[in-house]
């Protein structure tokens, strides 16, 4: 880097300011990783993963499974990524992601479902019908795919909703569907995924302003509708020539008092280039600055740095003459920042090194077809940190798959796989971050899945919304009217000569013909005497074809 080499004779003589910009800080060095110190604080601290070098960069892999507990997709699972055409999904890019997280053991917050930018033409040319029904579909189609891996925990729904002024951004969402669509999304993901943590997402909302509180305005109105806004996003794209945002805690703590989990998303602070120590010292307060305001805040989950390494960054593309935003400089060396973020989730933890003990051999019991439930003699903690959990984990060859985590000594396992022999083991973990040694294996098997189980289930579908050349059957209300659990359905359905299955949520589709075939998903197969659960699917048919199905069976 220039500055480096014309500033290196310098850096002897200026009482050491300049060495920070070269070599990090002994103290962050010598203390562990950040996903340490962030556990040990009840936090997770994350980064966005791009896919070029995360499949490429040993290096750049090496540092995001070491320093980060929690990872955000950069583009991967943005609408242009998984739908580039309607109902043609790709996921190559975000299995890379989930499949990264559950290999090291982090959580995976999806990014971004509705927006404005990064969206394919095909989805900003549909009118007000077709668009509400693209959108849902999207939604079901992405957030349901990963609904049942215990990885994937939190969602942005919608982002970027207002101008700098705090107005309703005049986006081709709002000019077709007003501002109707962000509740429709909403309602859309919690069908798709019941336990999913639901996200509203912006930037320039950090302190106390316009925006910030039209966003504020907007959550309470929507919370107050029922409408499921489980968190607020606050993206932190910070710039060291505008000065640092006001009451950031104070922001934190008024949408918290809402009742909504709040988090740092997509925190950068870039400067006009070149750098120098100045800077750096200025960059570094910055970042500190905002993980102190995390802590203060219980209902602060978090913080994700929009990617960790200036050798890949958004800023200097975006913002001519700007960049070095972030931790590590371009040859993966720790910047000040680094040692700023560190010390700031170091300041509150011990020095804890001493795992649990290992848990007791899991024990299995009410197994079904997609589920399973398991305890196991719960561990104790000497170090200081306390027991936070566990984990468990399918034993299958090099990589063991994360399974689910639990803050007790039992779990229910769901979204397994019918007539399967599973090997699990239990990890416990404490808030240090260390794990104790592997349990004994259990084995179980799951029975096969897809019959009705004693007593009968009903279906009916409702035709919500059609159009010349195709329609939306939304809901297919599936009902138990048997007087025993069930523990897996299947609806089949005829389609008119001609009619095709373009997307589904909330079940998994086959076509043999004209028959449809509608399973259970991993997450709701289970249905109790009475109860019920709902999926949709999408049609085209012939233009000016107006048939549409009848007579569900349900099995």
């Amino acid at each position: 880097m220039s500055v480096r080499s014309s500033s290196l004779l310098r850096v002897l003589t200026l009482l050491g300011m300049l060495l920070a910009f070269l070599v990090p800080a002994t103290s962050a060095e010598a203390s562990g990783p950040l996903r340490t110190h962030a556990a040990g604080r009840g936090k997770f601290i994350g980064t966005a993963l791009a896919t070029g070098p995360l499949s490429n960069e040993t290096q750049y892999r090496t540092i995001a499974g070491q320093e980060f507990n929690q990872v955000t997709a950069e583009n991967a699972m943005k609408w242009e990524s998984t739908e580039p055409s309607q109902g043609q999904f790709t996921f190559s890019g975000a299995d890379a992601i989930v499949d990264f997280a559950t290999q090291n053991n982090q959580q995976v917050h999806g990014h971004t479902l509705v927006w404005h930018s990064q969206t394919p033409g095909w989805v900003q040319g549909l009118n007000a019908t077709a668009m509400r029904s693209a959108m849902q579909n999207h939604i079901s189609q992405v957030v349901g795919r990963y609904a049942s891996n215990p990885a994937v925990v939190s969602w942005d729904v919608v982002n970027e909703v207002f101008d700098d002024n705090g107005n309703m951004r005049t986006s081709f969402w709002y000019n077709t569907l007003g501002s109707s669509y962000i509740a429709d999304a909403f309602r859309a993901a919690r069908a798709a995924d019941s336990n999913a943590r639901l996200c509203i997402n912006d930037y320039n909302v950090e302190g106390i302003n316009a925006k910030s509180t039209a966003m504020y305005n907007l959550v309470s109105s929507l919370r107050q509708q029922g409408v499921p806004v489980d968190c607020v996003g606050f993206q932190g794209h910070l710039a060291i020539q505008y000065g640092f945002p006001g009451q950031v805690q104070q922001n934190l703590q008024r949408f918290a008092d809402l009742g909504v989990q709040v988090r740092i998303t997509e925190l950068d602070v870039r400067m006009q280039m070149p750098r120098d120590a100045t800077k750096d010292t200025t960059q570094a307060t910055y970042y500190r600055n905002v993980v102190n305001a995390c802590l203060a805040v219980t209902a602060c989950a978090g913080i994700t740095i929009w990617g960790f390494t200036d050798r890949y960054s958004w800023v200097g593309d975006t913002f001519p003459g700007e960049g070095a935003a972030l931790i590590y400089n371009e040859s993966y060396q720790q910047k000040p920042s680094y040692t700023a973020v560190h010390d700031a989730l170091a300041g509150g933890t011990s020095t804890d090194t001493t795992p649990p003990t290992t848990p007791g051999t899991p024990s299995a019991r009410n197994v079904t077809a997609n589920s399973a439930g398991l305890t196991w003699s719960a561990s104790t903690d000497s170090g200081g940190s306390g027991l936070a959990g566990y984990n468990v984990y399918r034993e299958q060859g090099a990589t063991d798959p994360l399974l689910g985590q639990s803050s007790t000594n039992s779990i229910t396992l769901t979204g397994l796989s019918a007539a399967t022999q599973y090997q699990v083991y239990v990890r416990a973990r404490d808030g240090a971050g260390n794990l104790s040694g592997n349990s004994p294996v259990a084995t179980f098997t799951t029975t096969t899945g897809g019959g009705p189980g004693p007593g009968g289930c009903t279906a009916t579908g409702t035709v919500q919304t059609q159009w010349s050349n195709g329609y939306v059957v939304q809901p297919v209300t599936v009902t138990n009217t048997g007087t025993s659990a069930k523990s897996g359905w299947t609806v089949t359905v005829t389609l008119p000569a001609g009619h095709t299955v373009t997307g589904s949520w909330n079940a998994a589709l086959s076509v043999s013909g004209q028959t449809v075939t509608a399973r259970n998903m991993g997450y709701n197969g289970n249905l109790a005497p009475n109860a019920g659960t709902t999926f949709g699917f999408q049609v085209s048919r012939p233009n000016g074809d107006t048939q549409t199905p009848s007579g569900y069976t349900c099995a």
